[in-house]
């Protein structure tokens, strides 16, 4: 195989290197230990930051890229390798092919025959139109009615396995960590239920489609899971894009005053004017023009999505730095007034040391409430953006691509419903999971 490092794999490790480092470093810090520990210290928070742990594993599984080898053929003689064109991810490794197995188009949830009609011929050889058999689901059964009893005989080893994965890990958690006083035994038992539902699901997509398929014949379940990298990489990438301009602009504005507060009102307050939605729309599709006027540039077609996923989140940072400017820039005037801010002026200390030592520290507590509540804003809004067709490339796993073909889906008669519900189950999973987790840091954090 054949490793592939696109744009957004660089940056996501790079985003977990730089939060490792920075967790290390508020350890010493005392008044910061002591807030974290309040934050965890709640069921709910070690329950909610378990559930976002498991999407940004399931976003650095599927970072890892490669191309397969392919077998030379017989009549070339050569030593050279060539590679598959298709960009496959370890984590579509783990789901044992789930992404392989494809159906001629829409079939229901743990259904055995496709949700359309076909052309077919019967016995005699007589032409009729019926429910063809689904070529995947339920291949092994003899009679359709033991279905059900069958998903059962094929989920205990699945689950089987699960309990004893999620067993091991807590054993080893429980040897490092018994002497904590945290309530790791909330965080432990949504590691199980986590861990022995992604088993049974691995296991019983070997022979049913959980979530059925869509109009291409995917499945679903498989969609829905690709889609929790795309919408992590988004949240966190253009938070932290934004992060920069919004507090270096607004810390600028509420501590040297005069023009340069002018200059950065003026700043947001015209950006402000501009509706979002037409200035993120018209900046993608100038981008995906010089993609499309620059194809020499990306050997494959999953580094176009990938460079137009990098720069819509370069986008969605730029034009989203406004709100929290303006909160950095009020905080920054009231600090910036204090006696002790006062007396360093008044013994001569510069202006950089200040803002280092004295400004900056105190606005922490906003900058991390503002980054847990725009990552949830930013996911939503992936799929607003999607659903116009200005968002993530359609090759690529998005919860916005799918909520936006459902759109047809759920006028039909009957209704194609699994859709739309796989992507919102997962994303209201995420969303939800960060705006509690962030309750609680803005309860820790906020003075």
């Amino acid at each position: 195989m054949k490793p592939v490092l696109l744009w957004s794999d660089a940056l996501i490790f790079m985003l977990v290197l730089a939060l490792i480092v920075f967790f290390y470093k508020l350890r010493e810090d005392p008044l910061n230990r002591e807030r974290w520990a309040q934050v965890f210290s709640s069921r709910l928070g070690m329950v909610a930051f378990t559930v976002i742990l498991t999407y940004v594993g399931i976003a650095l599984l599927d970072s890892l890229h490669f191309r397969r080898a392919l077998d030379a053929p017989e009549s070339i003689q050569t030593d050279e390798i060539f590679y598959d064109n298709k960009v496959t991810s370890v984590f579509d490794v783990l789901t044992r092919g789930m992404g392989d197995r494809f159906e001629r188009t829409y079939s229901a949830p743990f259904a055995l025959l496709s949700f359309e009609k076909k052309n077919m011929k019967d016995e005699l050889g007589r032409n009729m139109r019926d429910f063809p058999a689904l070529k995947h689901a339920g291949r092994d059964l003899a009679d359709p009615s033991e279905k059900w009893p069958d998903v059962l005989a094929k989920s205990v080893a699945p689950l089987g396995w699960g309990l004893l994965f999620s067993g091991f890990l807590i054993g080893v958690q429980w040897l490092l960590l018994r002497r904590g006083t945290l309530p790791w035994r909330a965080s432990w038992f949504t590691q199980a239920l986590i861990l022995c539902t992604a088993f049974w699901l691995v296991g019983i997509s070997q022979h049913y489609h959980v979530l059925g398929t869509d109009k291409g014949g995917t499945d679903v379940l498989f969609q829905s899971l690709k889609g929790i990298r795309t919408a992590v990489l988004l949240g966190t990438l253009a938070t932290l894009v934004m992060l920069p301009i919004a507090v270096s602009l607004g810390i600028m504005a509420g501590y040297f005053k005069g023009w340069v507060d002018d200059v950065v009102q003026y700043l947001y307050t015209t950006l402000s004017s501009i509706p979002g939605i037409l200035l993120i729309a018209a900046s993608v599709l100038l981008f995906q023009v010089y993609i499309d006027l620059n194809p020499d540039f990306f050997s494959i077609g999953m580094e176009k999505a990938d460079a137009r996923f990098v720069a819509l989140c370069f986008i969605l940072g730029v034009t989203s730095w406004s709100t929290l400017c303006r909160l950095v820039r009020a905080e920054t005037l009231k600090i910036s007034q204090l006696g002790y801010v006062q007396a360093a002026h008044a013994f001569g200390v510069s202006h950089s040391r200040i803002l280092g030592r004295h400004i900056l520290p105190n606005l922490v507590h906003i900058i991390l409430i503002t980054f847990v509540l725009d990552f949830s804003a930013l996911v939503l809004a992936e799929a607003v953006l999607s659903y116009i067709g200005v968002g993530i490339d359609p090759s690529m796993g998005s919860w916005g691509n799918m909520i936006n073909g459902a759109r047809a889906e759920l006028s039909r008669q009957p209704a194609i419903w699994w859709t739309l519900t796989g992507a919102f189950f997962f994303m209201f999973g995420l969303v939800l999971a960060a705006n509690l987790f962030s309750d609680l840091v803005r309860d820790a954090f906020d003075p």
